[in-house]
């Protein structure tokens, strides 16, 4: 006689072959090739498969290799005690492009962007065939996807969510996040998001901080973001996580403002400020003070990107700026947001 409990027991979760029963957790080193060394490469999941049935979701990071800001994110997540006992299964990937990781490096060996390989093949390029084996093992099982980024070498970015505004499930799941600024994004050919929407899985991009560097502010903001969706998802259950007393920047449109000349860069404006069109933002001089030529802004807007060099070419980028109707009420909100997140209790037993 088959017992009633048994058959409301929830069937287990398969990964590149390994079985994770129901209420479990695991490890899982998913087989990538060798290097010319011969030295075998995996890539690492970690799995959680709730007791209870409900939606997988995937967390991501380092997809570029110097994007080491949400390996720590997810580090702080797997410490926590709200997604012990998820509804549904969690995949935490915290080093996607495991080549480039271990060298401090965007790229792979090959060179190639892996955020422009998606969604793969078995038969192509190393980047191709990461891709393919990332896309085959955990955004194919999945129903939402978080992946995390930051700006690249000597760049800073406020921490964002990009997000098609087109995609009315992966707007709810910005609207739960509760970044700084979300921004509409089109999706790129080649990249994650888009491989992962034409598979019908919800995905959010979160952009903040600086390749090869730690910034607490914009981690916190990402440890939070990811569990105020997953309880918006039904993922985790308790007391709901305490949202921004003021409501997120919307931006439907962005744009780089880039140096005029080469030269020495003097930024006026930093991350989270207003800027209006016409405003003088930056100045580039000569080296010996000879020349002094302004950079203006283009368009009202706040500034959500800007680089961390004084050294510049012609052409560099040097602000991103997204537009908004009131820049300075926008200021104001990223202020207020980045106040409470200071002051959130969530974080008073910092994870370590």
């Amino acid at each position: 006689m088959v017992r009633a409990d048994s058959r409301r027991r929830r069937e287990a979760f398969e990964i590149a072959g390994e079985i994770i029963p129901a209420g479990e957790r695991r490890t899982v080193d998913i087989p990538l090739g060798v290097l010319s060394t011969q030295t075998p490469m995996t890539l690492p999941v970690h799995v959680i498969h709730g007791k209870r049935p409900g939606p997988v979701l995937f967390v991501s990071a380092a997809i570029h290799g110097d994007e080491v800001l949400g390996v720590e994110i997810i580090r702080r997540l797997l410490q926590m005690k709200q997604i012990a006992k998820p509804r549904g299964t969690l995949l935490l990937v915290p080093v996607v492009n495991v080549y480039g990781f271990i060298s401090h490096t965007r790229y792979l060996p090959d060179r190639r962007d892996l955020n422009r390989c998606f969604p793969g093949s078995t038969g192509g390029s190393l980047a191709s065939k990461l891709a393919h084996v990332f896309m085959e093992e955990v955004v194919r099982k999945a129903d939402y996807g978080i992946d995390l980024h930051t700006a690249g070498m000597h760049r800073s970015n406020l921490p964002q969510i990009r997000v098609d505004f087109d995609d009315e499930v992966a707007r709810r799941m910005a609207r739960a996040f509760g970044a700084p600024v979300t921004l509409n994004s089109n999706l790129r050919d080649g990249s994650l998001r888009q491989a992962a929407q034409e598979e019908g899985v919800h995905t959010l991009l979160f952009e903040a901080g600086e390749a090869l560097r730690f910034e607490e502010g914009a981690i916190r903001h990402g440890v939070k973001g990811v569990l105020r969706v997953l309880h918006d998802l039904g993922i985790i259950s308790g007391k709901p996580l305490a949202g921004p007393k003021r409501r997120p920047v919307l931006s439907r449109s962005s744009h780089w403002l880039r140096a005029p000349t080469g030269g020495i860069l003097r930024m006026l404006y930093g991350l989270g400020e207003a800027v209006q069109k016409g405003e003088v933002i930056a100045v580039v001089s000569g080296p010996f003070g000879d020349q002094d030529i302004e950079l203006r802004a283009k368009t009202d807007g706040i500034v959500i990107g800007r680089t961390n060099l004084p050294v510049v070419n012609q052409g560099d980028a040097v602000f991103h700026v997204a537009r908004v109707f009131d820049p300075e009420k926008a200021e104001a909100n990223v202020d207020s947001m980045e106040q409470d997140l200071i002051e959130d209790p969530l974080f008073d037993e910092e994870i370590v």
